[in-house]
Formats: structure tokens, C-alpha cells, sequence
């Protein structure tokens, strides 16, 4: 992981947590924990999902761990943490869902994703998550989707 020097030790810990906390969150379908590490106000943005605030990240997470997450789990790594100010951030990870018994993302299933993170009352938040397909390959100009 590489990092810029902006940031302490210890907030490019935090920040870094932040990814076990999604991953904890998401091991245990907890829709209110993984909401909680975003801003009152933050965004989430999916493939085809928009979603602001920690309410509406909530009530998605619900119907989705009921549906199309049920069983699954979630992994990811910081590749890169950088600081725009000392309470300001983007972390850009790798990783992916993992379907029931799987051990390994599949290609279909891999993002690489940014985390616009701040600094509120000492402790690092989630202000916006946007995810995108890792292995997807845009079609070349003049050729068919």
C-alpha cells in the first residue's frame, strides 16, 4: 500500500481500518454498522445504486442482505491511502463479493473501489463510496458494446 506523508501513522491505520469494519459489517449482515461508518450525510454509490445517507445506505443494506447479498461475504485491501488535507482523504482498495463457500472473488465479481474519507470529532468517517467492476473492459471506440 502506498500512502502520502500528510497523514499520521495512526490515521492511515484508521483510515485502513475501515475496510475490516465494512468487512465485519457485512460478515454479519449488520446493516446499522456498516451504515455507521459513513457520514450522517455520505453517499454510496454502486453499479446502477445511488444511495445518501447513512439511512438510505441502511434500508438498501437490509433488503439486500434479505436478497441478493444473502450468504455473502465482502473482501478488500487498501492499495492506497492519500491525504488532501490533515481530515481529509481518498483510500482506493481492491477486493470483491464473495458468494457462499467461496474462498476467492471471481473475475465477474472483482472492484476496485474509492472511499472519500473525513476527519469528524477525531475519528475517520466514510463521505462517499464508489465501487467499479476490476476486471470490465470498456469496448474499444467505434466497435460494438
Amino acid at each position: 500500500m502506498t500512502t502520502t506523508e500528510t497523514g499520521t501513522a495512526a490515521d492511515q491505520a484508521a483510515i485502513a481500518a475501515l475496510t475490516q469494519k465494512v468487512i465485519a459489517a457485512w460478515a454479519y449482515h449488520d446493516a446499522d454498522a456498516f451504515a455507521g461508518v459513513f457520514t450522517e450525510d455520505g453517499t454510496m454509490i454502486l453499479p446502477g445504486v445511488f444511495r445518501k445517507g447513512r439511512d438510505d445506505i441502511r434500508a438498501f443494506l437490509v433488503e439486500s442482505f434479505a436478497g441478493n447479498y444473502k450468504g455473502t461475504q465482502v473482501t478488500g485491501r487498501p492499495l492506497e491511502i492519500r491525504f488532501f488535507t490533515p481530515d481529509s482523504g481518498v483510500l482506493i482498495t481492491q477486493g470483491g463479493v464473495l458468494g457462499p463457500g467461496e474462498t476467492e472473488v471471481a473475475d465477474s465479481q472483482s472492484i476496485r473501489a474509492s472511499w472519500t474519507v473525513v476527519k469528524r470529532d477525531g475519528a475517520w468517517q466514510l463521505a462517499s463510496y464508489q465501487n467499479t467492476p476490476a476486471k470490465q473492459q470498456l469496448p474499444k471506440p467505434g466497435t460494438a458494446a
